[in-house]
């Protein structure tokens, strides 16, 4: 056998293997998505188990994801990879923030950095929602609550200001994460003043109706 026939055989297993692992990371990176989203959808409507579950179920994916392609660290670094992954951080983060908790971090989740962030600063866009919800029953100190944890996340992702090669475009979405913050600021600032107007004329009614007596 000649050398570049050699060569050419290695090639062709290397290639093979490759292309098997990405295909591989393909489908469990959808997988992700699909089980990062319905977490989401789940802890908006307040089942707060059937979220949990698919956070399990994407924290095993995340972890396969890490074990398979450790041979191939272009692939695990490659964009549909880390964009599932920054979608798994954002539910997590999601998840825990309207539960409350203590959220956890890149290292407890097992994830690159920049990646982690990215997910944090797409999680106020659902923390905004949350708040709307909540302000459809008249406003709310849990939603001030979540207006908090918003500006505390844009207070910290502002700080990071690195090239685009090192934080992978975290400074666009910490630029549109200002807008999504001053918005909500505003609804709940308008919610305010409209249940102290309606308690102003309930009063108001109050003593009319004692005066006519």
């Amino acid at each position: 056998m000649s050398r570049i026939t050699e060569i050419a055989e290695a090639a062709h297993r290397d290639f093979e293997a490759r292309t098997l692992a990405r295909d591989a990371a393909l489908t469990r990176s959808r997988a992700l998505i699909r089980h990062s989203a319905n977490a989401i959808r789940a802890i908006h409507r307040s089942e707060s188990e059937l979220a949990h579950e698919h956070l399990s179920e994407g924290r095993k994916i995340v972890d396969d994801l890490k074990a398979d392609l450790t041979a191939y660290p272009d692939l695990y670094y490659a964009g549909y990879t880390q964009d599932a992954i920054k979608e798994f951080c954002e539910a997590t983060l999601t998840t825990a923030y309207i539960e409350n908790r203590e959220i956890p971090t890149p290292e407890e989740m097992g994830v690159v950095t920049s990646t982690y962030l990215r997910g944090m600063a797409e999680t106020p866009g659902e923390l905004r929602r949350r708040c709307m919800d909540i302000l459809r029953m008249g406003y709310s100190d849990e939603a001030e609550r979540l207006l908090s944890q918003m500006d505390e996340i844009y207070s910290i992702l502002v700080t990071m200001d690195y090239p685009d090669a090192v934080t992978n475009g975290l400074r666009r979405q910490t630029d549109l994460l200002r807008g999504i913050v001053e918005r909500t600021r505003a609804d709940l600032t308008l919610s305010l003043r409209e249940d102290k107007l309606k308690e102003l004329l309930a009063k108001a009614i109050e003593v009319y109706s004692e005066a006519k007596k």
